[in-house]
């Protein structure tokens, strides 16, 4: 084994399991993986941030619309989502969470916090998008059970949990602050 090679052990699920790996090239893939999600998630709430700022009332973004109208009938949280149209907050939260998530994750900043709040927005995204319930299979409009929106909240789960944060990252050197030396928990909302 050369040394940018290691060896990595672990149980998942009561089974053992070990496989080799190149430092150099997680590294690469763990900060690639971090940007792009980073990126899907700010393109996606600096794109509405544009549109709701736009000097023309007409033309401003809200989540209202789709809230109201494109929620499947048969949709077992379909009430949850209408009753949350119209209201400013829904939008406020859904703009900014996706552009401050998206940056945090492209700077490596908070990685830990961000991709768990990410992965809340997906998990709503993923519920607002069934077209049936447990008994119709979870159907969505492209399979069952799982979408983008899984895909993208399994992807935020993964980086905090590498804690990609530390790879070309904000956290890699906010970690070494004496604020955070002094207060090791701040270390869970980093990585």
């Amino acid at each position: 084994m050369s040394s940018s090679t290691r060896k990595l052990d672990a149980e998942i699920l009561g089974r053992t399991t070990n496989f080799e790996y190149s430092e150099h090239w997680i590294g690469y893939a763990i900060l690639v993986l971090r940007v792009v999600m980073g990126w899907t998630l700010f393109q996606g709430g600096v794109t509405k941030l544009i549109t709701y700022l736009d000097a023309n009332p007409e033309n401003n973004w809200t989540a209202a619309g789709y809230l109201a109208n494109a929620i499947p009938q048969s949709n077992p949280a379909r009430e949850l989502f209408i009753g949350m149209a119209g209201n400013p907050l829904i939008d406020v939260l859904n703009m900014w969470g996706l552009t401050l998530t998206g940056l945090g994750l492209i700077l490596g900043a908070l990685v830990r916090w961000n991709a768990f709040w990410g992965a809340v927005m997906m998990l709503f995204y993923w519920l607002a998008a069934l077209q049936g319930g447990l008994l119709a299979g979870l159907p969505l409009a492209h399979g069952w059970v799982v979408d983008d929106h899984i895909v993208y909240a399994a992807l935020l789960f993964g980086l905090g949990a590498i804690g990609a944060g530390r790879v070309v990252g904000v956290d890699e050197y906010l970690e070494d602050t004496s604020i955070v030396q002094s207060n090791p928990w701040l270390k869970y909302l980093l990585g």
